[in-house]
């Protein structure tokens, strides 16, 4: 009889536009207590995400979010090497931060539509969830002002409007995903709250592991 506690092993893809603390959480819930279980060292849990530019040999290049059409097929195929290593390693915890609710808002913002009704048909017997990161259009000066201080690509964030409108889109886009999602207002810059309702998430849901 098997008297240990169950495994944690949470699935969480983190999504929204920018300026909306995405990343900040994503390293947060890495070693949130209530998310990947008490810690006494860090170690090397896996972030991923769909923004690393990796389909071009510059900074801020193309990668799977925001493709060319003749790249199609090798995003294509990153997301489905993605979804093997994910179904291999079924019993571990994975978050990602943007993945595929990014690429379909961007490749719809060009006109194309990319179906991935294949892919969460896979994400979700794995027990994965997407939290939408949002923020109120007035709180999008103060997150522009902090994230100047250390932006490399700093003229990216010039018009706010593309952001706040984007933001719309991705509601849209997620409310038709076949996934379970929550959306987190990130308005008061307050991380360690926004980790909390995401864990009350989980918790309510049984998200935190696979109990087969």
């Amino acid at each position: 009889m098997n008297l240990s506690p169950p495994k944690l092993a949470p699935k969480i893809i983190l999504e929204g536009t920018r300026l909306t603390q995405k990343t900040e959480i994503a390293f947060m819930l890495n070693e949130h207590p209530r998310i990947v279980g008490p810690r006494k060292y860090r170690y090397h849990s896996p972030i991923i995400s769909a923004e690393w530019c990796g389909f071009t040999n510059y900074p801020w290049g193309r990668g799977l979010i925001n493709f060319n059409p003749s790249e199609k097929n090798l995003a294509l195929e990153t997301y489905q090497t993605w979804i093997k290593m994910f179904e291999l390693q079924r019993y571990y915890s994975w978050i990602i931060d943007r993945f595929h609710i990014s690429t379909t808002v961007y490749q719809k913002q060009q006109g194309r539509t990319i179906n991935f009704d294949w892919l969460e048909k896979r994400l979700k017997p794995l027990g994965f969830c997407i939290i939408l990161c949002t923020r109120s259009k007035n709180s999008f000066f103060n997150a522009r002002k902090e994230r100047l201080k250390i932006s490399g690509n700093p003229q990216q964030y010039d018009d706010l409007t593309v952001f706040i409108e984007e933001q719309e889109l991705f509601k849209y886009v997620i409310s038709t995903s076949t996934l379970p999602h929550l959306e987190v207002d990130v308005s008061n810059d307050d991380l360690e709250a926004s980790c909390i309702k995401v864990a009350d998430f989980l918790e309510s849901n049984n998200l935190l592991g696979l109990y087969d």
